[in-house]
């Protein structure tokens, strides 16, 4: 009888949990999730020819007004206060547009820039640490300074006092 017991309890085991262990069941989707209804085939080629349009349109350097048009805007919609602002900005192009310039270019221009960057990093640490070296030294200095005047002075009130 025992056996038979453990027999059915392994076999239930085996059969259901041991399947929902290995291969978890998902989790329903919350009452409050509305499902969407489901593309008809034209909107399938569409959105199909969309996506390959612009992957296509990827691996070019300039995508162009063409294909994403809200990025391109006319003379016409930007305002003064905005092109004042963006034309002192584009004077002096930061180093994450200079790296990103120079990874669409590939590797020939990218090796530079990274150069560059490193050069600018490597230069700015040298120089904190002098600065840091310099700072230290200057401390040290009047430490010692310190000491040796308190050295002074102890000898001077002991010589008062002897005397």
């Amino acid at each position: 009888m025992k056996v038979r017991v453990v027999c059915r309890k392994l076999f239930d085991y085996i059969r259901y949990d041991l399947k929902e262990i290995a291969f978890p069941s998902s989790l329903p989707d919350p009452p409050n999730l509305k499902k969407r209804r489901k593309l008809t085939y034209e909107q399938r080629i569409w959105v199909l020819k969309r996506a390959a349009k612009l992957y296509a349109a990827s691996w070019v350097r300039d995508i162009g007004p063409d294909l994403r048009p809200n990025d391109y805007k006319t003379d016409e919609m930007i305002d003064e206060p905005n092109a004042q602002k963006k034309t002192t900005k584009d004077k002096e192009p930061s180093t994450l547009e200079d790296l990103a310039v120079a990874a669409r270019g590939g590797m020939e221009t990218l090796r530079p820039a990274l150069q560059r960057v490193y050069m600018t990093r490597a230069s700015s640490y040298r120089d904190a640490l002098k600065s840091f070296i310099q700072g230290y030294q200057e401390g040290v200095q009047q430490v010692m300074e310190k000491k040796e005047n308190s050295k002074t002075e102890e000898d001077a009130d002991v010589s008062k006092k002897s005397t």
